[in-house]
């Protein structure tokens, strides 16, 4: 039997992973299923449209293995930085993979039937509604052995359950840390909200501070479940270190009349893939889909869509806002796809990319695949630099030419971070984005 120190993604290493779930036969079925699949499919390739401008060299599985616990000392310094939002609903935070806090929900919302447990102990206590959502959704961007390796693997993550009517103002957190290096987390988010439900939620992707320059990976999946009438904001920060190869699997689902927003900021990691697919399952679905990216150094910032209206007489509005510095490279590949039922759609997509470098690099390819005859429905992308005529204007008025480029930068941002509708969420994600900017 191999240690966890000589563990790596082969047969002996699942085998070895998978036994510890003997007591759950559904999820031992779901990731033996998942192992089979990421054995059989093939690595990413040129000729995959999915994988168009991708910098392939930068993607390896080779050389990783499932995360060791953090020593004593490393959990408290990681606790000690999980506080990106301190007014919490409720809170979790794992450090490769491993549960190191947890702080549960108020009991008069536990009474109301709100559930939020590590996903472990959710799948232990309530295996039936964990089942009914897990791994639900089918996954259509590109990502598919990484999406199998993470339900192979998966460990450690969070559940969320909303019952209806019942609101919360308070977001609940979740903070997923990467420590050792050359291993690899898998964090899960699962958050449902049922009938006219209210809820907001936060997920932080992180690094413990070392000078350390050896590799770690990181496959995360997320999926939102919103139904008829409920109401959903989910915000994800990805502040990983640059040695940090990083994939983010995500899903939204809309029902009747749901509003679903999803904020992301990314600033970490070499390479990172972002994958946020939503689906209108049913009418009158109202989402939104927002992203702010810094990229610096020799970042690459890997970023694939895909809106599916597969009901009429509903709205989905995406904005992807790059800012690249250095050799940094972009790409935005995003498509709305209007299925034949799916009459009076309103739909938007658009990617604008801030270049602040000669050598920066931002590809777009937006897309329509349109099915239906009465729809409205639009796609954009714009690339551009600092514009000259503003930057005067500041400077004309005493403002130092730093300064006044600053400042255009920062207002190019903050059409993404004012939507943050937590102020002290809000003044921290400003921090971070001006501590990386600031490093430059």
């Amino acid at each position: 039997m191999p240690t966890l120190d000589t563990l790596t993604f082969d047969d002996e290493s699942f085998q070895a992973h998978v036994a510890d779930f003997v007591s759950t036969p559904w999820l031992q079925n779901l990731k033996r299923e998942a192992w089979a699949e990421f054995q059989r499919l093939p690595m990413p390739a040129r000729t995959d449209e999915t994988w168009r401008f991708s910098d392939l060299r930068k993607i390896s599985l080779d050389g990783f293995k499932p995360a060791t616990e953090p020593h004593t000392e490393e959990r408290e310094a990681l606790l000690d930085r999980s506080h990106l939002v301190d007014g919490f609903a409720g809170r979790l935070v794992f450090g490769d993979n491993h549960l190191l806090a947890f702080d549960e929900v108020d009991p008069e919302l536990a009474a109301k039937g709100v559930i939020w447990k590590p996903l472990p102990q959710a799948i232990r206590e309530h295996p039936e509604l964990v089942k009914k959502y897990l791994a639900a959704e089918d996954h259509k961007l590109g990502g598919d052995k990484l999406r199998a390796l993470h339900y192979a693997f998966l460990q450690g993550g969070s559940f969320l359950y909303v019952p209806k009517g019942v609101e919360i103002e308070k977001p609940f957190v979740a903070y997923y840390w990467s420590c050792h290096c050359e291993e690899a987390i898998f964090p899960h988010t699962l958050l449902v909200a049922e009938d006219n439900a209210k809820v907001n939620f936060v997920d932080y992707y992180g690094s413990k501070e070392c000078d350390c320059d050896c590799p770690a990976l990181s496959i995360a999946a997320a999926a939102t479940v919103a139904g008829p009438g409920a109401q959903v904001f989910r915000k994800v920060v990805q502040d990983y270190h640059l040695n940090t190869t990083s994939f983010q699997l995500e899903a939204n689902i809309g029902h009747k009349d749901a509003v679903i927003k999803s904020l992301a900021l990314n600033l970490g990691s070499q390479y990172a893939r972002m994958e946020n697919q939503t689906r209108i399952a049913e009418p009158g679905a109202n989402v939104h889909v927002y992203s702010l990216t810094v990229a610096t150094g020799e970042q690459e910032f890997d970023q694939r869509t895909l809106q599916t209206h597969g009901a009429p007489s509903a709205f989905s509005d995406l904005l992807y806002k790059n800012a690249l510095l250095d050799k940094s490279r972009t790409i935005f590949s995003g498509m709305i796809l209007v299925e034949p039922d799916a009459q009076q759609t309103d739909a938007y997509q658009t990617n604008r990319n801030l270049l602040l470098s000669p050598q920066a690099e931002a590809n777009s390819l937006p897309g329509l695949e349109i099915e239906a005859n009465d729809v409205k429905c639009s796609h954009g992308a714009t690339t551009g630099q600092i514009d000259d005529d503003q930057l005067y204007y500041l400077r004309s008025r005493g403002i130092p030419k730093e300064v006044a480029y600053e400042l255009l930068v920062f207002g190019f941002f903050e059409e993404i971070i004012e939507k943050f509708d937590n102020e002290e969420l809000k003044d921290n994600v400003r921090a971070l984005v001006q501590r990386k900017f600031s490093n430059q």
